[in-house]
């Protein structure tokens, strides 16, 4: 059978898996065991999976598919950053960082190859999408992650945040679905509280995560709180202004009372001045959000923007807090191998 025609196997849940052993004659305990290595021990190909007999193996080769995802190359950061260029089984690649602090294992992770919604800040906007990953690709790059956490400090992911390439929302099923394999007992039984998904807004699909009543965070990437300006950096500003974000997260927040925080850029002479920051006072007040991030900007090539003086930046923290607002300044990670915000783009030192 060509590989075209193989059916990815992990598209099978238990039932249907042990429906299919049952229909070749198999013990039907065989299909837990391949679950659990597809799931759980995270098995890159069916050789891999020791506890069943050869003939078996060959069988499963021969009529599935197992599209794994594989480490390309690995950088490391002088601060501990870990970035991997995911492999993915039709050439394509995408990144994911591991993020180690005393406290902290975070990996962020990508969900599309390159991007659609060109933001003038990112280096993911600048390639284009080329398509959306399928959900047990998103579930293979946090276990590599997690494999990577655990081999260079002894300790697993504490946290996921869907921060990497592409924008979540606009591969809705895949990204929901790989939530559901990693929050999964017999998946990586990771907490949804521990897991944050990013958008650049997108209210239709904000309102369906309230609909879907789901569990895990969510992040909105702000980065200027005035429609003009929000226009001028993210075009997807245009057809989803602010005040349909505001209205949509209030929405989330009623049908989940899930976490919602604002991620905030600073860009020198651009949305920096104390107006700005009343301005991202006036969006914090209209939405139950638990804080805001301000990020340090990371240059790209190309880019048109530069980072704000260190005093300008205090300033506007210094603002916030008079003002009541929950901020933390994220230093970003992993600038030196271009891990860091905003930077992700497939390319190699």
């Amino acid at each position: 059978m060509h590989s075209e025609q193989k059916k990815n196997i992990r598209q099978y849940d238990l039932p249907s898996l042990q429906q299919y052993f049952q229909e070749i004659g198999e013990k039907p305990f065989r299909a837990k065991q391949v679950y659990e290595w597809l799931w759980l021990k995270h098995a890159p190909t069916f050789e891999a999976m020791t506890n069943l007999s050869k003939p078996l193996r060959l069988s499963l080769e021969n009529n599935f598919s197992l599209p794994a995802v594989t480490v390309d190359t690995l950088q490391k950061s002088e601060d501990g950053t870990m970035k991997s260029r995911f492999r993915l089984h039709d050439g394509h690649f995408v990144e994911g960082v591991l993020i180690p602090t005393e406290t902290r294992q975070t990996a962020c992770v990508s969900s599309q190859v390159g991007c659609s919604l060109s933001c003038k800040f990112c280096a993911t906007g600048t390639m284009g999408r080329k398509r959306n990953l399928n959900f047990d690709e998103i579930y293979d790059e946090v276990a590599l992650l997690n494999q990577q956490a655990l081999q260079s400090s002894g300790k697993k992911l504490t946290n996921i945040v869907y921060m990497g390439m592409g924008e979540p929302l606009l591969n809705y099923n895949n990204v929901l679905k790989s939530i559901e394999r990693i929050t999964a007992a017999d998946g990586l039984a990771m907490s949804p509280k521990r897991i944050t998904v990013s958008t650049a807004g997108i209210a239709k699909m904000i309102r369906q995560l309230g609909d879907d009543k789901v569990r895990f965070n969510l992040a909105l990437s702000l980065h200027a709180a005035n429609d003009t300006k929000r226009n001028e950096i993210m075009p997807i500003n245009e057809t989803n202004d602010l005040k349909s974000l505001i209205d949509a997260l209030n929405y989330f927040y009623k049908q989940t009372e899930s976490q919602i925080s604002f991620e905030y850029i600073l860009f020198r002479n651009f949305n920096d001045s104390l107006q700005d920051a009343d301005d991202l006072i006036k969006v914090y007040r209209q939405v139950p959000a638990d804080l805001v991030n301000i990020i340090e900007y990371n240059p790209i090539d190309g880019g048109r923007f530069a980072k704000p003086d260190e005093d300008k930046v205090q300033a506007f923290m210094d603002y916030l807090s008079k003002h009541r607002v929950n901020s933390r300044l994220r230093r970003s990670r992993g600038k030196d191998i271009d891990a860091a915000c905003g930077q992700l783009a497939n390319k190699i030192a």
